[in-house]
């Protein structure tokens, strides 16, 4: 039985106009803690209890109490909020339903920090469910949590016998949630995991099985620490960070290619220096490299580190390097694939059902994903096609709200599916 649509489009324009970043998903995680209670399930963790220790590019406790206070301001539940202090977001939701296999799904639910288009052209602004906040969904997270909460309450009304885990992870964009959450604990019994994604560029009516090509990556930033000294009138008692971070710019670039498949590197934002007058002694880059699989990603940072190291060196500085996020690469299961695919087969509404697709890109449900898999379980990453007029990412980005009902009915027959069958 499916979710009503005039509910899921309301419940995904509420997340619509309230996007948080990474780690700061406050009001987000408020507000699926009251839609599962809605619902009812037999087990929810919130927060610390929904994640391991271990969590990267955490903001500042600043930033946090500044997103913490908007939350509150917009209605958030405090003693949630209590739950959620220091950036602990996200939740997993329980539901124990008769004997057989722990089914799970993974959605994510932050947002992006990029402010939202104002455009009558753009249906968020021109109906009234913009952004709220100055950040934006601007890649569907919105719709995920909504089709997440959708199928937790179409499968609790179904004839589904198992265990039954909903995912609700913070911090991908930043490519820092996935590891904690898949180091909880909370994936280790799951036999069958279903992650989502919707749009990636395949249009409504489209539902593909598992999504492949992921690229594993490392996020770093880089700083460079010389000595200062003035342009004019000692230029030699100085020692440039900024020449140095240039230096190393360049020679990434030049990093080696690997004979096994694809690499990527990008200095996406480089900064440094106090004056024109004023030897550089500091300087940073914020970048990433990006591989086919987890051992060429792997190689590529350990060049990466070396460029930096021999950039310093040679502008008598010292580099450090931290990284901010990383994922690895994963594969679908076909067993999985084939699940999703028939269930998307037998729908009328579905135009076209596909069993593998591309992404080109990196997501970090790759950490429960290999979580699953490790511990003897399936899993695969799913895409439920959907017209987006802006590209993802871009400040036009939306969805089309049919999606959202197809995206619950084909995971739910699914995952009801997967139920019958003992791993």
């Amino acid at each position: 039985m499916s979710v009503e649509r005039d509910r899921l489009v309301e419940l995904r324009r509420e997340f619509h106009r309230h996007p948080e970043p990474g780690w700061r998903e406050f009001w987000t995680t408020a507000k699926i803690v009251s839609e599962v209670e809605r619902i009812g399930v037999d087990e929810l963790h919130v927060g610390r209890d929904a994640l391991a220790d271990e969590r990267l590019a955490v903001p500042d406790k600043d930033e946090l109490e500044v997103w913490m206070d908007r939350a509150r301001e917009a209605g958030a539940d405090p003693d949630v909020l209590d739950e959620l202090s220091g950036g602990w977001t996200g939740a997993v939701a329980v539901v124990h339903q008769g004997d057989g296999p722990t089914v799970g799904v993974r959605v994510d639910i932050d947002g992006l920090p990029r402010e939202e288009s104002t455009d009558d052209r753009h249906e968020p602004a021109r109906e009234g469910f913009r952004s709220e906040t100055g950040a934006m969904h601007a890649c569907g997270h919105d719709a995920h949590a909504t089709i997440g909460l959708g199928v937790l309450e179409s499968v609790k009304e179904s004839d589904f016998s198992g265990t039954f885990k909903l995912f609700f992870q913070p911090a991908e964009e930043i490519i820092g949630g996935g590891k904690p959450m898949a180091d909880s604990g909370h994936l280790d019994d799951v036999d069958y995991l279903f992650a989502i994604h919707i749009g990636l560029d395949y249009p409504t009516g489209e539902i593909i099985g598992g999504i492949d090509d992921f690229l594993a990556v490392t996020q770093f930033y880089t700083t460079f620490e010389g000595h200062p000294g003035h342009a004019g009138a000692r230029p030699e008692e100085g020692r440039n960070a900024v020449q140095a971070m240039a230096t190393a710019v360049g020679n990434l670039y030049g990093i080696e290619r690997h004979s096994e498949g694809e690499s990527r590197v990008n200095a996406g934002r480089v900064g440094g220096g106090t004056a024109t007058n004023i030897i550089p002694e500091e300087a940073f880059i914020h970048g990433e490299v990006r591989g086919e699989t987890t051992d060429i990603r792997d190689y590529t940072f350990r060049r990466a580190e070396q460029v930096f190291e021999g950039a310093a060196i040679s502008h008598d500085c010292s580099a450090d390097v931290t990284i901010e996020g990383e994922a690895p690469s994963a594969e679908s299961d076909e067993e999985l694939v084939e699940s999703i695919h028939d269930a998307a087969r037998a729908h009328p509404d579905v135009e076209r059902a596909t069993r593998r697709g591309s992404i080109g890109g990196s997501e970090d449900a790759t950490f429960l994903m290999q979580r699953v898999q490790q511990h003897g379980g399936l899993a695969t990453y799913a895409c439920i096609g959907t017209d987006h007029p802006g590209g993802h990412h871009t400040s036009t980005f939306d969805v089309d709200e049919d999606s959202l009902t197809l995206g619950v009915d084909v995971l739910t027959e699914a995952i009801v599916e997967a139920s019958k069958t003992r791993p």
